[in-house]
Order: C-alpha cells, then structure tokens, then sequence
C-alpha cells in the first residue's frame, strides 16, 4: 500500500496491526502479553519486520516510569540514523526527567519517505508510515503505553515525516517538527496538537517557503514546499483554532493559538537561526553537512516535552 494512502485507525494499532508486524523485538518477539521485562532499563536496539525489510530503531527507558507509559518518536534528519539523534538531541535525559520512553527509528539509507522528499525511500516510495505506526504498537504489545500520549518529533527530514504522520494517522496526541516543511497530502487530517520550530535563516528548508539550497542528484531541489508559518495556518485550520498571539524574547518568537478540546498549535521562531535543532550538540554530521553551529537561544528538547506533556489525546 502507498504510504500517502496509509490511514491507520487506533484501534487497528492495539489490535488487528501488531498481529501483523512479528519479527524480532529486542530480546523477545512481538507477540503475546505485554511483558515490560523485554525493554531493558536505559539504552538498547530493536528492531522488526516491514515491508519485507528488517527496520530498526533504537529504545531508551529511564529507571522510572509510570504505569501507562508516554512514547516519544524521535526521527532523525536526512543522512543521519537513531544513534545520531539519540547522541544530538539529548532526549534520554529529558526522558530520565519526564519518566517517559523514547524510539529513534532508522530511515532506510538515512532518509524517509515524507511526501515529496527524500531520497530513495520517497522514489521508491518505502512505506515509512506504516513502519512507524507498527513500531509503535510492536512497543506497545511489551510495555503498557499510554495510547493517549504518544508523540513525534523530528529534525529536517524527520521534521517532514513528523508532518506526514500526523497527517495520515490518529495516533499522535501531538507533533513538533523542528526544521521541516509539510510535503504530503493533508486533506484527512485529524486535529492534533502541533509545535513548530524553526530558523529564520534556515536555506536548506527555508522559513519563507521555497526550494531549498540542496539539490538532488540530477540537479533539482531536494526540498521545494510551502513557507513555514503557512504550514502552521494550516494546522490552525485543521484544528479549528482561534487567531494566535504572538510574543517575543531576544531572538525568540513565539505564536499560540488555542483551539477545541484543549489542544494548540504553536510556531517558535529563532531569529538568524539555520538547519539546525536549537540546544542541540555540534556533531561530525552537521561538520560533514556544512551546517551550522545549534543556537543556544532555546532548547528545542526540553520546549517540545513541556508542550508534549500539556497534551494527551
């Protein structure tokens, strides 16, 4: 099935999907009664069966955790895997604060499929939403998650398959793409909750919309999509939100809107800021990339997890 055709009801997460994901999951399999021994305490690798591939991801569970368990996706930007955003990001310690789980899934050859961007997983058209979803009802068959907080983020191109998910699934109580654009079908949406953030210098995903510097490999551009703040009009509209108030600190501006049912749609911008996740670490990825230093002007982690935690499903 394409994965812009991909619309994946709750129930068919808890029930009739994980049957069909098996596979290996860590030190056990993806079936049978929850059994939260199967996650180990800290850092570990997992993977299952999709799309007749193997697809991994790796898993951080903090000593503490209530009895429902808030999921955090993480999805790394283009070029990078799991590992590297586990390492850039810093969520195990907000995740050891927050007492919540966190997956940093791997894109097939470091990309993913979030519409018209990017890589071989968008031409061959690899169905990442499908992957995602079933990674999270394969979590959830061996630790009790709370299906009214499950959340994603992600840098760049992970930005964009945050957008995508959300989108095309019902699963996600809220979304922060940090770095992205909306390259999908949004037609179908369902009101969730969303947080951008992004720079306004960014020129690999521009703030103002636009074909970004990269280009592929016969020369068009890599990202080519609508400005950022349209992006979240968008979502305002989705949601059914009220006009949003905006307020600004240093180089930090940030846009709310309140909407139905206690959910939010919020734009932080970072004033002079590129391709970058805000309070994130200086890596030999963004080194080989040519991006620029993370501003310290904010701390993207810590900012989407006080928003994720203000909002469950």
């Amino acid at each position: 099935m394409a994965c812009g055709r991909v619309w994946v009801r709750t129930m068919m997460l808890l029930g009739a999907l994980v049957t069909s994901v098996g596979g290996c999951f860590g030190p056990g399999h993806a079936t049978g009664a929850p059994d939260p021994t199967t996650i180990p305490t800290g850092q570990s690798g997992q993977s299952i069966q999709w799309g007749g591939e193997n697809r991994t991801f790796n898993l951080y569970r903090p000593p503490e955790l209530p009895d429902a368990v808030p999921l955090v996706v993480m999805m790394h930007g283009g070029y990078g895997n799991g590992a590297q955003a586990e390492r850039a990001y810093h969520w195990d310690a907000e995740a050891d604060r927050g007492h919540f789980l966190v997956a940093y899934p791997d894109g097939l050859n470091r990309a993913w499929n979030a519409g018209s961007c990017c890589g071989l997983p968008q031409q061959t058209d690899v169905d990442d939403v499908g992957f995602i979803t079933a990674m999270v009802a394969a979590i959830g068959r061996q630790i009790p998650l709370d299906p009214t907080r499950v959340y994603a983020t992600g840098m760049s191109n992970g930005a964009m398959l945050a957008l995508r998910l959300g989108c095309q699934t019902d699963i996600f109580a809220a979304i922060a793409p940090v770095a992205g654009t909306l390259l999908t079908d949004c037609a179908r949406a369902q009101p969730t909750s969303v947080l951008q953030i992004h720079g306004t210098a960014d020129d690999s995903v521009p703030y103002a919309g636009g074909p970004g510097k990269a280009l592929t490999a016969n020369g068009t551009p890599r990202v080519d999509g609508p400005s950022v703040p349209s992006v979240n009009g968008t979502w305002r509209s989705i949601d059914g939100c009220g006009p949003p108030s905006a307020s600004t600190a240093g180089v930090v501006t940030t846009e709310t809107a309140d909407c139905p049912d206690g959910r939010a749609v919020e734009l932080i911008s970072v004033a002079g800021a590129g391709h970058q996740w805000p309070g994130g670490s200086r890596s030999p990825l963004l080194e080989r990339l040519g991006l620029p230093e993370p501003s310290t002007a904010l701390d993207a982690t810590d900012t989407i997890w006080q928003f994720f935690s203000g909002h469950h499903r």
